[in-house]
């Protein structure tokens, strides 16, 4: 997890990941727990603050009973 997680996300570090499109896609709704890939390749988990909208890919949402376990 990076130093630069906040309330908006739980940042991950580590290796990042490739994306088959790179840029951003057309927006589209976000939800508490989505997990977002940004042009860096490395995910974002969206906490509390999250934006309402997103243009990069979410490849997964974390349970919101889970999301304590997570941050």
């Amino acid at each position: 997890v990076s130093s630069a997680s906040n309330r908006i996300g739980l940042r991950m570090d580590g290796p990042a990941l490739e994306r088959a499109r790179p840029g951003e896609l057309p927006s589209e709704g976000t939800v508490l727990g989505a997990v977002q890939v940004p042009t860096d390749g490395r995910p974002v988990v969206f906490l509390a603050d999250h934006p309402t909208t997103g243009g990069y890919p979410v490849i997964g949402v974390v349970r919101t009973a889970d999301l304590p376990a997570a941050a």
